[in-house]
């Protein structure tokens, strides 16, 4: 399994949201591309990026502090975020971004999604974040009526191959991550998944890896010191 150490960017800062409540957040110290440098330092070679102003206003909103990273690292790195337009899809793969998440889009407009999946094949993902089992939109501002299991069901006939699924309940709160969900997700052929939000404890870490779970974002437990990067790695990798 893969470790995604999280960097959310806000007017560009590294901040953390509280149940993705942007009235809840906590700003930390350092530039996006010093923490993805001391991510790499200790030996992640992924990164999970999200424009949190993009997310809300469909633009690109943190692009300069997204490139620098790309600039001065070697990590792979997935980036979600406002990207909803091929123009958008497109820019990020110029500067060399290895993977754009589709959210808000893929929901309410699936065939656009579809016919990127196509085209663009492991450059793009869907990102559902799940509030109550349903799929919220523009930035968690909203509740759509899309079942996250039904969507995430659907996503490998839509040619997409690879989903980051968040708890939005769990997100920020360093009270776990919902395994039920991911015991669940796991089970869908032909789809990758991603797990995202809450996760707290190294148990859950190598629990989601034995049920086949493609990859791991740690964000809030990496910066409260609740997880050390470093010995999940170690961990997984023994």
């Amino acid at each position: 399994m893969i470790i995604f150490p999280a960097i959310d960017i806000s007017g560009g800062k590294v901040v953390r949201l509280y149940k993705g409540d942007y009235d809840k957040m906590t700003i930390y110290d350092g530039t996006p591309a010093d923490v993805a440098k001391s991510y790499e330092a200790i030996g992640a070679t992924h990164l999970h990026v999200v424009d949190l102003d993009g997310a809300k206003s469909g633009n690109t909103d943190n692009f300069a502090s997204i490139e620098k990273i790309l600039k001065e690292t070697n990590l792979f790195v997935q980036v979600g975020g406002g990207i909803r337009n091929e123009e958008r899809i497109k820019l990020y793969s110029e500067i060399g971004v290895n993977r754009v998440i589709l959210g808000t889009v893929a929901i309410n407009n699936p065939s656009f999604a579809k016919e990127m999946g196509a085209k663009y094949k492991s450059l793009i993902a869907a990102g559902i974040d799940v509030k109550n089992g349903f799929a919220a939109v523009h930035g968690w501002t909203e509740t759509s009526s899309v079942s996250g299991y039904e969507y995430c069901e659907s996503l490998p006939d839509m040619n997409i191959d690879t989903v980051i699924y968040t708890d939005i309940s769990k997100d920020g709160t360093e009270n776990g991550t919902n395994l039920e969900a991911y015991r669940y997700l796991s089970k869908i052929k032909g789809l990758n998944v991603i797990a995202s939000g809450g996760i707290t404890y190294y148990d859950e870490i190598k629990e989601l890896s034995e049920i086949g779970i493609y990859g791991a974002i740690l964000g809030k437990a990496l910066y409260s010191g609740a997880l050390d990067l470093k010995k999940a790695l170690e961990m997984l990798n023994k």
